[in-house]
């Protein structure tokens, strides 16, 4: 328990961490730095930067993996750089959510050039954190069902830590506003976000040494098959690997929808619904929601499977769009499609997750050699695709629809209306039904299919150690000759 609930704290500083800066440093640039409409060139430039080095970082997500895998330390592997990752990712977000000392608007060149430094040294530090703690987990067992508890333990986490960030952002703002600014209470200032960021940065910190303190990797056969990882191992590890690629697929239209949803939507509600304020609930909902909903998940896996949970949570989320379609101006419609929209997220999620972790085994069978961070590296990576996607369009969106600064929705034109509705609801429609597909057809690594490949590496394995006692020498498994059939999971691979 005491391994479970570190896991759920790590995890929880580490999402509220990338909700703030993955869905409100828009909200942020467009409502304090730059709102009126000579700022829109601004906020523009400042779009096109994140999306630049979001896109151009994300490259690099499996050289990150690299370097996390060849880690050697008394520490292990994957702690040193999830405390080291969280503490500069949490300093850099201080500044990231600033005016940098008056230069955004005494000297924008200055800010941009700053801005952009920061964003990249977050990125790429929070990229080190964030795929060693969830390299961990092929690490603590080779058992589903225990890497399903230890899933679910840190998905209540991540999901408390997501959901938190929407319930206590408008009232923090508003408190540290009034408590720093001076201002009555109500009203937003820059002060009162830099005190809101700094609460995100202490949880996102405190979470990785709790996380780094209480937990360690599983030593055995199949986790000591390892080498020092190369470039050209990197992209063999994901490239022969077609049931992560398929995966990866999958999950980036998943992801990719979602994501821009989520950050339209205080968006809706300051400039559709006009009620900033009740965006609070959103929290209150998804919070209670996401641990019902991550709860659930081991029953649901043992009952009807991960492909049947990721795509059934995928009809669950459309009938939250259709919802939302129908709901107008109406606030209780509006949170009903909140909770049949974001129900389901955690689910989908962990699903992906466990299945990506399980093909660590996988690929461990047909490269014959171990790649756990390069392996998990693509989930992070996919949703920092996903997010970099969403800021560039969010950004374009809140200015093509009119909801910059203190336009009030009777301000938004029915065609500002129509582009904001085609972003946040149909485009991710469409989406969501071809991702499902995806996954239906093409992602067959199963439970039991999991079960059996670590049966054979361990033959595999065993069988090489006993060559090694008997000859002094390491002999070439009789298998390594031979073809690998994977007909059961729609491919053959030759290794």
């Amino acid at each position: 328990m005491r391994k479970y609930l570190a896991y759920a704290f790590g995890t929880f500083g580490h999402d509220a961490f990338y909700n703030t800066m993955s869905i409100y440093f828009m909200m942020f640039i467009t409502s304090q730095l730059f709102t009126s409409g000579a700022s829109a060139k601004m906020v523009g430039m400042v779009t096109a930067i994140i999306v630049i080095i979001r896109v151009g970082e994300i490259m690099f997500d499996p050289m990150i993996g690299g370097v996390v895998d060849n880690t050697n330390t008394r520490w292990g592997k994957f702690r040193p750089w999830i405390l080291i990752g969280s503490v500069v990712a949490s300093i850099g977000l201080l500044f990231l959510f600033s005016d940098y000392f008056g230069l955004a608007l005494n000297n924008p060149t200055m800010y941009l050039v700053a801005l952009a430094v920061s964003f990249l040294v977050i990125d790429v530090f929070y990229s080190f954190s964030d795929i060693a703690i969830w390299s961990l987990l092929p690490a603590v067992s080779l058992d589903s069902k225990v890497r399903t508890r230890f899933g679910t333990a840190s998905r209540i986490g991540s999901t408390l830590g997501a959901q938190i960030v929407i319930v206590i952002i408008s009232p923090a703002i508003m408190f540290f506003s009034h408590l720093i600014s001076k201002v009555p209470f109500g009203q937003e200032t820059r002060a009162g976000w830099t005190g809101y960021v700094a609460i995100v940065a202490i949880l996102c910190t405190g979470g990785a040494i709790i996380a780094c303190m209480n937990l360690k990797e599983q030593h055995n056969l199949i986790r000591s098959n390892v080498k020092h990882t190369t470039v050209t191992d990197i992209f063999r590890a994901i490239g022969r690997n077609s049931q992560l690629l398929w995966i990866a697929a999958s999950y980036f239209l998943f992801a990719f929808s979602y994501v821009v949803t989520n950050s339209l939507l205080l968006y809706y509600f300051t400039y559709r619904l006009g009620n900033a304020g009740a965006y609070t609930w959103v929290g209150v909902i998804t919070c209670i929601l996401g641990v019902i909903s991550v709860s659930l998940f081991p029953a649901l896996e043992m009952l009807i499977k991960r492909k049947a949970i990721y795509i059934g949570g995928i009809a669950f989320m459309l009938i939250g769009y259709v919802i939302f379609l129908f709901a107008g101006q109406s606030l209780p419609m509006v949170l009903v499609a909140v909770a049949f929209y974001f129900f389901p997220y955690p689910l989908i999620f962990l699903a992906t997750l466990m299945t990506i972790t399980d093909s660590v085994e996988y690929g461990q069978l047909i490269n014959g050699t171990r790649n756990e961070s390069v392996t998990l590296s693509v989930r992070p990576l996919i949703d920092k695709l996903a997010g970099a996607a969403s800021n560039g369009i969010v950004g374009i969106v809140a200015v093509a629809a009119g909801m910059t600064g203190s336009a009030k929705p009777s301000d938004i034109t029915a065609h500002g209306i129509f582009e904001f509705n085609t972003f946040m609801f149909y485009i991710p429609i469409v989406l969501l039904v071809i991702a499902a597909f995806i996954f239906f057809a093409k992602v067959n690594l199963t439970e039991k299919r999991h079960a059996e490949i670590v049966k054979e590496l361990e033959a595999r394995l065993e069988k090489k150690e006993v060559n090694v006692d008997e000859t002094g020498s390491v002999e070439q498994s009789e298998n390594n000759d031979s073809n690998y059939n994977t007909n059961d999971l729609g491919m053959n691979e030759t290794r």
